[in-house]
């Protein structure tokens, strides 16, 4: 059997152009010799369609839709994740489906078994699991459809969640292949170890197992693709492309394929490249704007933004104040002519000497302090809001996760935005992917990753004069957010105990100011938003 892989980009609640982008992959794998073709998990609605299913009209036109794909396509079956209504009178309202399409057959439907609440995902809040699991008698052979997180076994997944094994159940009667309808977002390291887990489960059952990714960015969630396929003796057989839409075919008796990993800059670079292209596509925005400190995290933020949109449609805006620096002026002034973009200069030294004369008498006998700091980024938070505005750009955030875990960003200044790009990644990657960067040319200027990194709102200052050196900051970030470890158990890992208590109380105070940030790109397995709910109120200490 040749088995045709649709790795596609679907845009949640867009029924109708999803579906015309089901048809055009449907007519071009069946070109390419495909007897039976795939598409990723709910590939009709987009994913997560969240509230959406309960729109009245939602789920009928989600039907209208399927049955339209229905009657377009020919003998090759094609398999449809689509959201149906619960058949069931009791339980959730609906299911997440797989359709079985063959032209002028009926449909044929398998839901999904495994219903993740975890992280990213509440799958619970609007399906109904599956009871049982059959396979289907597909081009004479016996095909187990599983959907996401109905393969996903206890060992990766670092838990014990579920009382039924979908693989083993569909194995014991009689599968003889295992396909995948997958919408597994993006974390720095798991398309890797998704092939290793079907590796297993194909040498476990001697199966072999055709995975089928969706690829874009929806939200804050990216979708890799990585698609693949996997023999009977766990050998990867198909690879497919990582971050692009992509069509493909493979016979079940092709032999393995050579495969390398890329580097996590690169997965994480293209990741965010692809999470900022998608979101500006979907939401209808054509142009960005950005504060250039002449920072290393405002130019890889430009540098992605470049790359995703276009140097016509990234605006960069340094805003200098009494503390800014030459050098930081013309690293940003340099960086903008690398990467061919128009930078424009708004000194805010003026404004903030005039917001501060305000303050002369109800703060008379007070020392300067972080709140004159504050000011000045505030300044800038208005300035570049004002060029959104007027212009139509997006505001785009260029604060990393080290500092947003600790609240080292002001509220309504830095942290205005529309869309926080490296929100998620920390402060070390950022040197890291500057490094990846700069492989093959220097495009962010040396200076800008050499030199201490400073918000420069007070003279000489540097962020180490409050924050943990960067490499201790993320090693911690990682066991207390990432991990969720407690303090005691951090600094039994031989951490100093005073910096680690630092560190969990600026954690901790500073969930009301993530809970106002912009929506970021989630790149690690664990990110401050959709994925992390901790309450804003709260005393635990442990």
């Amino acid at each position: 059997m040749v088995i045709g892989l649709a790795q596609l980009n679907a845009t949640v609640g867009d029924i109708w152009g999803n579906t015309e982008r089901i048809l055009g992959a449907y007519d071009k794998a069946v070109a390419l010799g495909a007897d039976l073709v795939l598409t990723p998990e709910l590939a009709l609605t987009g994913y997560p369609p969240q509230d959406l299913v309960f729109r009245s009209r939602f789920v009928p036109e989600t039907l209208d839709a399927l049955e339209q794909i229905h009657r377009k396509i020919g003998q090759v079956p094609l398999l449809v994740g689509f959201v149906d209504f619960n058949p069931d009178v009791i339980g959730k309202p609906f299911v997440n489906a797989c359709a079985t399409l063959i032209g002028r057959q009926p449909i044929r439907k398998i839901y999904k078994t495994l219903l993740p609440t975890y992280d990213v995902f509440d799958e619970a809040r609007y399906f109904e699991p599956a009871r049982t699991q059959e396979p289907l008698e597909i081009c004479g052979t016996k095909v187990g459809v599983t959907i996401c997180e109905d393969i996903w076994t206890d060992k990766y997944l670092k838990r014990n969640l579920y009382r039924q094994d979908p693989v083993a159940n569909l194995v014991a009667k009689g599968a003889e292949m295992i396909v995948n309808l997958s919408s597994s977002p993006f974390a720095v390291g798991k398309p890797l170890l998704r092939r290793q887990m079907v590796s297993e489960l194909a040498k476990r059952y001697h199966v072999p197992f055709y995975y089928c990714n969706a690829i874009g960015g929806n939200d804050e969630l990216i979708f890799d693709g990585n698609s693949f396929g996997i023999d009977s003796y766990g050998r990867t057989v198909l690879h497919m492309a990582r971050f692009k839409e992509e069509v493909q075919v493979v016979d079940s008796a092709a032999l393995a394929v050579a495969e390398s990993a890329p580097l996590p800059e690169e997965e994480i670079y293209n990741a965010l490249t692809l999470g900022v292209r998608d979101y500006f596509q979907k939401c209808g925005f054509k142009s960005a704007v950005l504060g250039l400190s002449g920072g290393i995290d405002s130019a890889v933020t430009a540098v992605v933004a470049v790359d995703a949109l276009g140097a016509s449609n990234v605006t960069g805006v340094s805003m200098p104040s009494q503390h800014s620096s030459q050098g930081s002026l013309d690293d940003a002034q340099k960086l903008a002519e690398n990467l061919g973009i128009v930078r424009h200069v708004i000194p805010i030294r003026e404004p903030y000497n005039v917001l501060k004369s305000q303050f002369k008498e109800i703060f008379a006998g007070r020392m300067e302090d972080t709140t004159e700091e504050n000011m000045q980024s505030r300044l800038r938070g208005l300035t570049l809001m004002s060029l959104s505005n007027k212009f139509n750009h997006l505001l785009l955030t260029t604060g990393n996760k080290s500092e947003l875990a600790v609240g080292y960003c002001t509220i309504y200044g830095d942290m205005c935005g529309g869309l926080a790009v490296i929100s998620d990644v920390p402060k070390t990657m950022i040197y890291r992917l500057a490094g990846w960067i700069n492989r093959e040319k220097e495009i962010i200027p040396t200076n800008s990753i050499i030199k201490p990194p400073s918000a420069e709102l007070k003279p000489n200052q540097t962020d180490q004069d409050t924050l943990p050196p960067y490499e201790t900051l993320d090693a911690i970030l990682a066991l207390y957010v990432g991990e969720q470890l407690s303090p005691e158990d951090i600094v039994a890992r031989g951490f100093e105990p005073e910096t680690v208590k630092w560190v969990q109380k600026r954690v901790d105070m500073n969930e009301y100011k993530r809970r106002q940030a912009a929506p970021g790109l989630k790149v690690t397995t664990l990110a401050f938003g959709i994925g992390r709910k901790m309450p804003v109120a709260q005393r635990y200490l442990g």
